[in-house]
């Protein structure tokens, strides 16, 4: 044989094996993307990826060598390519009708994860692990040496999976995005199956069949957008995702939640990690960001300018809050991801112009970078404040979890800076938070915890303070920044309780299991995922008045997740309320309130009894209605109280209840608080009028009601308001009248 035909013998084995090993490993990076939009990036997902693959390839070398054996290589290598091919379309249809499969989501996280990874990409992996056994076997097959062949064939195999792997993770998926390098992989291995087949009359037929499939997928014309979606091939489109983009570390899309105000939602993956009402930077929608910010407030007095750094970008959102409240700080972010800070530019609102100084890398190499700087002489930043933002539920990032980046972060702190840490935990398993309190105890004398006084058994976020002095946080909640937050403050017992939780656990660059301590929020995450649904297609099912459909899947509801079911009861008995079902509704709206007596936190029950109240008086139980409307008015001042004396719904609320019971004239006052605050709503001054009227203040109704005529008659664009009001008026000028001659 000649070199050049032995060269050529070799070669072609070779590059099919390189092209169908890089193939494999392109689909193995892709899943964990396409993976993330429904489940999050963590070690599961990492797990179940690696492992289906594996095992698919396995499976896939195990059938190939017996294939090979029986039919002709250049044949079956066609069959076998173009078969891929038609698994990766059925990876694009699938990824989106496995997520939202219901009883996948009855099984634990992990199994969860695992079943939707198999289902999507067990096949194609199969299929394509079957290819280098029959390579190997064509090879041999032209005489080439045994053992040289055998070595050729695995070391360009592996040279592909290496290509691959870099390909995608460094260039396809930032460039191309998912969905697109699923097609150019199914289109790569179709045109290896022509090459193998080239007389093989059917893959022509597949080639023009999956270059329509392939256009109807991703071109971006509308009669192609409508058709993939109804065929599966494209992710139902959502007219509020005003942006997406895909970078080298997550999914990144920004979703109008209202037009006004215009408020956002920035999502990384399916993490929620920042919303923003886009003309009002001052108003913190998340209630960590508003504890950071009272925080900040309370230990910054005197104080003009700041020196901040903020580990995770995010939307950007608090950097802002702290560029508007403080001009002139020093605000550094550390982001690595280049493409999150380009989203908040683009659909959040950071400008480009801003001041706020972007640092794409890795907090602890910008942290160990300071500390190299600082010990060869050089001046570096001292930070009054170092906010960590970049943990959440599903993947943390272990190395800034450890004592010692504590001790790094503690050095390029002032001697008065705080180390502020926001984390998501379960009180009463607190593995994850009990162990991030008990490390950084070994670098700061004093730290404090603080959260929202939510349900023990509930994931919730947690503020971590940390400081090298101690610190008074008894007029935190007084703070501006601080709205509607019922917030706790943990003692030293609280504490203690949490890290004895993990038997006093220090989390170390050699020791840190952040994912086994965040297990339990993982398994939560997924009951509430799936309750979450529940939820949602009970609301569809009444949307569309199948109204004991809607019972039948809120009960389902209450045994998946009982603790929703204050809630859900609630939601049932408003049903059966509106169906006339009173009995029925009333058992209902007490079934929530027996659970929350049963609860380990008891909740803000105002709004059920006086739903309960309201159901009682309808059923003709005026005494019992009562009752339940005392206890509403109670609660709802007391909320009015301790939380919000300005919350316009909470005013609405109690001047309903107190109307409700005949107090008529006390509601009116509330009524009139909430029209003084918020005079654009016209329902509230309906109320308010009518609550004059039937405390027989005539005259004070009558000029309320010119009072909002003149309001909505400057003010509104449509003249249905003035209209209604100014009937309404005629009727009560009419019994004022009617009135005053009955006196005279």
């Amino acid at each position: 044989m000649n070199k050049s035909r032995g060269f050529l013998s070799i070669a072609i084995p070779s590059a099919t094996v390189f092209i169908s090993s890089a193939c494999i490993m392109v689909l193995e990076l892709v899943a964990s993307r396409l993976i993330a939009r429904h489940l999050g990036s963590s070690l599961y997902t990492w797990t179940s990826v690696i492992g289906v693959v594996l095992a698919g390839i396995t499976i896939g070398n195990y059938l190939g060598g017996r294939i090979a054996d029986k039919f002709q290589a250049r044949k079956t290598l066609a069959v076998l390519f173009a078969l891929s091919s038609a698994a990766c379309v059925v990876i694009v249809i699938l990824n989106s009708i496995v997520g939202e499969w219901m009883w996948l989501w009855h099984f634990s996280w992990p199994v969860r994860i695992f079943t939707h990874v198999s289902l999507v990409f067990l096949l194609p992996s199969v299929l394509l692990g079957t290819i280098s056994p029959v390579v190997a076997k064509m090879a041999l097959d032209k005489g080439l040496a045994t053992g040289r062949t055998v070595g050729d064939i695995y070391a360009w195999g592996a040279a592909g999976s290496i290509a691959g792997t870099f390909l995608a993770g460094f260039y396809l998926i930032a460039t191309m995005g998912t969905v697109a390098i699923i097609w150019t992989v199914g289109g790569t291995l179709l045109l290896m199956a022509i090459l193998y087949g080239i007389r093989l009359w059917g893959l022509y037929i597949w080639a023009i069949f999956f270059i329509v499939l392939a256009t109807t997928a991703t071109t971006p014309v509308t009669w192609a957008k409508t058709v993939g979606e109804n065929l599966g091939l494209r992710e139902k489109s959502n007219p509020n995702i005003i942006y997406e983009s895909e970078s080298q570390y997550c999914y990144i899309a920004v979703k109008q939640l209202s037009k006004k105000p215009d408020r956002r939602l920035f999502m990384q993956d399916k993490l929620k990690h920042s919303e923003i009402v886009m003309d009002d930077i001052l108003d913190l929608r998340y209630p960590y960001e508003q504890i950071h910010a009272a925080a900040t407030h309370l230990l910054s007095q005197n104080k003009n300018k700041l020196s901040v750094l903020v580990i995770g970008g995010g939307g950007y959102v608090f950097p802002r809050y702290v560029e508007k409240v403080w001009p002139g700080s020093r605000i550094d972010v550390v982001e690595i991801d280049p493409g999150v800070t380009e989203a908040a530019i683009q659909a959040f609102g950071l400008s480009r112009n801003t001041s706020i100084n972007t640092i794409n890398m890795d907090a602890r190499n910008y942290v160990d970078e300071l500390l190299v700087k600082d010990r060869n002489g050089k001046e570096i930043p001292r930070y009054d404040f170092i906010y960590e933002d970049a943990l959440n539920d599903y993947s943390v990032p272990y190395q800034l979890t450890t004592k010692e980046f504590n001790d790094k972060i503690a050095q390029i702190l002032t001697d008065d800076g705080v180390y502020m840490i926001e984390l998501i935990d379960i009180y009463n398993s607190g593995l994850f938070v009990g162990s991030f309190i008990n490390t950084l105890e070994r670098t700061f004398p004093y730290v404090y915890v603080i959260t929202e006084n939510e349900p023990r058994l509930m994931r919730n976020t947690f503020v971590i303070i940390a400081a090298n002095r101690e610190i008074n946080l008894e007029n935190l909640a007084s703070e501006k920044p601080v709205r509607n937050l019922d917030l706790w403050i943990l003692n030293n017992s609280d504490m203690e309780e949490l890290k004895k939780k993990e038997n006093q656990t220090v989390l170390t660059d050699d020791y840190a299991p952040v994912e086994n301590l965040l297990a339990p929020i993982v398994r939560r995450s997924g009951i509430e995922l799936l309750s979450g649904k529940y939820r949602g297609q009970a609301r569809k099912l009444k949307r569309q008045g199948k109204l004991d459909e809607a019972i039948a899947k809120y009960k389902e509801l209450i045994e998946i997740d009982p603790t929703l079911s204050i809630e859900t009861y609630n939601d049932i008995a408003l049903i059966l309320a509106g169906q006339g079902k009173l009995e029925e509704a009333i058992q209902n709206f007490r079934e929530a309130l027996a659970y929350n007596e049963r609860s380990d936190f008891k909740s803000d029950m105002a709004n059920i009894h006086f739903s309960l109240g309201t159901a009682l008086q309808r059923a003709g139980k005026t005494q019992e209605a009562s009752k339940e409307f005392a206890k509403a008015i109670k609660e709802f001042r007391q909320r009015l109280t301790t939380k919000n004396p300005d919350s316009v719904k909470t005013l609405i609320r109690l001047g309903d209840a107190l109307a409700s019971n005949g107090g008529f004239l006390e509601a009116a006052r509330y009524f009139q608080q909430a029209v003084n605050l918020n005079p654009t709503i016209l329902p509230n001054h309906f109320k308010l009028i009518q609550a004059l009227e039937l405390a027989g203040q005539l005259e004070q109704a009558v000029q309320a009601a010119r009072k909002a005529i003149e309001f909505f008659s400057r003010n509104s664009p449509s003249e249905v308001p003035t209209k209604q009001l100014e009937q309404y008026l005629e009727l009560l000028e009419f019994k004022k009248l009617k009135h005053q001659k009955q006196l005279n």
